[in-house]
């Protein structure tokens, strides 16, 4: 048999009788295990109830966090949304900015648009547009956009100016006639070191929807190129992929068009510049004093003569002065017919869609000496104000019609000579009769050095704009002196029927002969240097009577052709013709073009605006957000 566990032993008589009977009664020590067995029971409540409150509390800390976490994302949610509200506010005021003609303007006459607001399905905006300052003389603005969302409130506050380039172009084709253009090449061996803008043709122009950008060969772009159309035909064929290569610093596609085209534009800001400018040197109704040439000069259409302002620049004592011709009369000469000449503008009133031939100049006469004074150009500066706030002073002359700028001066080696800050706008054309240079001196005496490639050094404080709304081109120094009997029908050297006797001819350029009977004979230098932010509203930069199909021809001062050296800006609505290169048919004529970007220009040319972008582009640093 297996052995019995004893488990209890009571050796009290009450155990021992029970026990013979058959009854079990416990003893003490078995009541006290029932009371074990109880508290037992009792622990096991606590523990649950301790740990349901554990449960509980963790479940209200997961709710709190639940809570939390909602509330978190909730305030994220509405944070972003303000932040975002707050964004397009900024995108909606820089665009408007971008659609009007001349936001100075817009400013002054507080046009609607310079304030607004916008509701989304969460959230709110209102944004406000101020000038704020001029950095030199570009104008700096300031648009401050709330956007708002719930209890949340973020703001964006950016300062931005209107975006500039180097070289902005309508298109990049020449006037051909009435209603034709042909597209200018940039070539082989080309290096075009300067930001370059084109505008997007019109469907009418490109209807195949090419390049709007020309390439022979492999030209190098040195610095970042806008274009306004887009890399991709409808279908989606790119039309950069073989030439991406040759731009170094990219290409920005779908770009806002430069808004040279829009004569309304530029006419509005020629207007605040025409009320802006000192009395003294706003020549705008005086066109009745000047002397008129009588007639006709040989091969050229009636009503040749121009009124105009001859403009000549240099230094004395260390002062920069400019010696004005008012009362002048320019005589112009033109092609009897459009395939006999390259020299076209664009017809008023036309949205540039029109050109025609214009008279070129050919020589210009003056009343006498007593109506060319001399003045320091500080004597124009003008300070424009807007509200609260001034521009940096700066020299303005101001003509309605044409001016020539150039002389028979013999200071500086027969070189135009800026000395101080100057802006010269004209409502005809612009003709450049010798070198313009800025001097390499301040006020003060202090030198600027200029770098190896002859740029003005950065910090020189003198500069050059000329603003012009017909053309502005170097002019053809050798027309005066072609013989009337010349088979391309010069107009011959000035003579009594083609000068008033009471006027006299005013020669220009470089005398190539100290003979007075030989005065008119003249040439330019080569190379030929223009240093000065250009703006043109009525077609190209370039020069006058490049040789087309046997007629004309420049007068180079050697050999087929000069060279022509840019350093500033150029914005027109067109490409001019510089030069023509040598072909099987045909000798090389005009220049040979180096242009170069002066980023001085980056900080103003004139007191206020002229500058056509439609694109503003935040200032450097000058990007903020924050919540409130």
């Amino acid at each position: 048999m297996g052995a019995k566990i004893k488990r209890y032993q009571d050796t009290s008589a009450f155990a021992k009788a029970t026990a013979d009977k058959g009854y079990w009664i416990p003893d003490a020590r078995r009541e006290s295990g029932i009371g074990n067995r109880e508290s037992r029971d009792g622990s096991v409540l606590v523990l649950v109830i301790f740990s349901i409150a554990i449960l509980i509390s963790l479940g209200a800390g997961i709710l709190t966090v639940a809570y939390g976490v909602r509330h978190q994302a909730t305030k994220l949610k509405n944070e972003t949304a303000a932040m975002l509200a707050a964004e397009a506010g900024y995108e909606k005021a820089v665009f408007w900015m971008g659609q009007q003609m001349d936001m100075l303007s817009a400013l002054q006459q507080g046009i609607p648009g310079t304030s607004g607001a916008l509701s989304f399905p969460a959230s709110s905006c209102d944004y406000q547009i101020k000038l704020f300052s001029f950095f030199g003389s570009r104008p700096v603005y300031r648009i401050i956009s709330n956007g708002h969302s719930g209890v949340f409130n973020r703001t964006v506050e950016v300062y931005v100016f209107q975006a500039l380039s180097g070289w902005d172009m309508g298109q990049c084709r020449v006037l051909f006639g009435d209603t034709d253009t042909y597209p200018v090449n940039f070539a082989d061996g080309e290096i075009i070191d300067v930001p370059i803008h084109i505008n997007k043709l019109k469907p009418d122009v490109d209807p195949g929807d090419y390049r709007d950008i020309y390439i022979s060969g492999s030209p190098r772009f040195l610095q970042p190129v806008a274009m306004g159309e887009s890399r991709y035909r409808t279908g989606g064929y790119d039309k950069y992929a073989g030439v991406m290569g040759l731009f170094e610093d990219g290409i920005c596609f779908n770009q806002p068009d430069c808004r040279i085209t829009d004569s309304n534009t530029v006419q509005m800001k020629v207007n605040r510049f025409r009320t802006s400018t000192d009395d003294d040197y706003n020549f705008s109704d005086d066109t009745s004093q000047r002397p008129v040439a009588n007639a006709r000069i040989v091969g050229q259409l009636e009503g040749c003569h121009h009124p105009g302002v001859q403009l000549e620049f240099f230094v004395d004592g260390g002062v920069g002065k400019v010696r004005i011709t008012n009362n002048c009369t320019v005589l112009g000469y033109q092609r009897s017919s459009n395939n006999r000449t390259l020299d076209f503008k664009i017809k008023p009133d036309t949205d540039g869609t029109v050109s025609e031939r214009y008279d070129i100049y050919a020589y210009h006469c003056i009343a006498d000496d007593e109506s060319r004074p001399t003045v320091a150009i500080e004597d124009t500066y003008v300070t424009q104000s807007f509200g609260e706030v001034e521009s940096e002073p700066g020299g303005q002359i101001f003509v309605d019609g044409d001016v020539v700028i150039g002389g028979h001066n013999a200071m500086h080696n027969g070189d135009q000579v800026i000395k101080g800050t100057m802006t010269v706008v004209a409502t005809g054309n612009i003709w450049i009769a010798d070198s313009i240079k800025v001097s390499d001196y301040d006020d003060a005496g202090v030198h600027y050095p200029r770098s190896g490639d002859g740029m003005p050094h950065e910090d020189n404080p003198n500069i050059l704009g000329l603003i012009a709304q017909g053309v502005i081109k170097v002019i053809d120094p050798g027309i005066s002196g072609y013989d009337e009997g010349n088979p391309n029908y010069y107009p011959g050297p000035p003579t009594d029927e083609s000068v008033p006797s009471e006027y006299v001819y005013a020669p220009v350029a470089r005398p190539e002969s100290t003979d007075p009977d030989e005065i008119h004979l003249r040439y330019l230098s080569d190379p030929t240097v223009v240093e000065a932010s250009m703006v043109i509203g009525g077609g190209g930069w370039g020069a006058e009577n490049v040789e087309w199909n046997n007629y004309g021809g420049r007068k180079e001062a050697s050999g087929s052709q000069d060279e022509l050296t840019v350093r500033g800006t150029i914005v027109e609505c067109c490409r001019g013709v510089v030069g023509r290169v040598s072909s099987y048919y045909y000798g090389g004529d005009g220049y040979i073009k180096h242009y170069y970007f002066d980023e001085r220009v980056l900080s103003g040319i004139l007191p206020g605006d002229i500058w056509l972008q439609g694109k503003y582009v935040p200032a450097p640093a000058g990007w903020h957000d924050y919540r409130h």
